[in-house]
């Protein structure tokens, strides 16, 4: 009897499929979604030009939930390590969801819009996020997906003087600051925020009105697209974590680096300390208390070589201690940068490593993240 192997599932598409085949794009399977990696200026125009001016990204694979009701803010702050009770309207906190064990399920952004509570989670964790709430808060609040809402990125300095243009409340926001608006007869919400290091715009509108609003954005001077290859190396720049390659649920908080994402209320002694899942494990370790095996740092290279994801990394004479998550050859500084693990001994600025390329080592440095100083929008 011969069994036929299983298939793999169509690639679904965004609602800017159709404009991406137009412009040219490559399109790769991610996170089960046909995705541009890069149209035909190619990766490194693009990083560039986000940089310098103002780029659009397709993100509408991302993950969209709504949490609502009088006790919705109590019963975020049960699985979400961060302070949402005291969360002003019209503002966003990035957060981590955690496992019981302190592992990092999935990292996101969490949206006070007044009448809910907005979620936006990685799109390889989105069914997995959603169900992991109905299961542990469902029957406190209201949680919902919203698979008709698309998302677009406007990245670089110039992101602003596009969009005051038909969106002029967007002028005044701050980093992490949101507002509702308007486009057409569609009902939207924007927040000043990214994950390119530059300032820019996180733009949440119903898919049906998604495709306008990118034509628009791309007639607009100094706009061109930008593709998934772009967005890695500009967040990689930036010192941000991808999930499922920087960090995963093997990963806790104060291994990712990420203990600045759990402010002093929620931590020992704060006044709603702990109280969600995985404090039992993450608190003592973001106290000192308990030990980690390793830790996230920032590398670059010595000789101008790239260091690529799961290049082992060893101290200078050959013991492994650890390995690259994300690497490449930085676009803007034309040097070889890394993110990886190491034990805390080797954790320090300035320690010397070597990483296997090929076999043979190349020279490393721990040095401080990010690579790149952000450019948020921050007074």
């Amino acid at each position: 009897m011969t069994t036929v192997p299983p298939t793999e599932a169509p690639a679904l598409h965004t609602p800017l499929h159709a404009l991406h085949l137009e412009l040219g794009a490559r399109m790769v399977r991610f996170a089960g979604y046909a995705m541009p990696v890069q149209y035909p200026a190619g990766l490194l125009a693009e990083h560039k030009h986000t940089r310098e001016k103002v780029s659009l990204f397709d993100v509408s694979h991302m993950g969209q939930i709504s949490v609502s009701g009088p006790s919705a803010a109590a019963a975020l702050e049960q699985v979400l390590p961060i302070d949402v009770m005291d969360l002003g309207l019209h503002r966003q906190r990035y957060a981590l969801l955690l496992a019981e064990d302190g592992g990092i399920l999935d990292d996101l952004m969490v949206i006070n819009r007044g009448q809910d509570y907005l979620l936006i989670v990685n799109a390889a964790r989105k069914h997995e996020d959603l169900a992991w709430l109905q299961t542990h808060i469902g029957h406190e609040c209201q949680v919902q997906p919203l698979p008709e809402m698309a998302l677009l990125a406007l990245q670089g300095p110039q992101a602003a003087a596009v969009l005051q243009r038909p969106v002029p409340a967007t002028g005044p926001l701050l980093f992490m600051q949101g507002t509702p608006f308007d486009f057409k007869d569609a009902r939207g919400y924007i927040t000043r925020s990214g994950y390119t290091g530059e300032d820019g715009f996180e733009i949440s509108i119903p898919a049906s009105h998604a495709d306008a609003l990118a034509r628009w954005l791309l007639k607009q001077p100094g706009v061109l697209p930008a593709g998934l290859g772009a967005r890695n190396s500009l967040r990689l720049e930036a010192g941000l974590c991808l999930y499922g390659t920087d960090m995963d649920q093997r990963t806790t908080p104060t291994q990712a680096a990420l203990n600045w994402s759990i402010p002093k209320v929620r931590r020992t002694g704060g006044q709603r300390a702990g109280g969600f899942i995985g404090a039992d494990v993450v608190l003592p370790q973001i106290e000192g208390q308990a030990p980690v095996a390793g830790v996230r740092v920032g590398l670059h290279a010595m000789e101008r070589i790239p260091v690529r994801d799961g290049s082992p990394l060893h101290r200078p004479g050959g013991i492994a201690v650890g390995q690259v998550t994300s690497g490449l050859l930085s676009p803007s500084t034309d040097r070889p940068i890394a993110m990886g693990y190491v034990p805390p001994d080797c954790a320090a600025h300035g320690t010397r490593l070597d990483a296997l390329v090929r076999g043979k080592p190349v020279p490393m440095e721990v040095i401080p993240l990010p690579f790149i100083g952000t450019r948020y929008r921050k007074s």
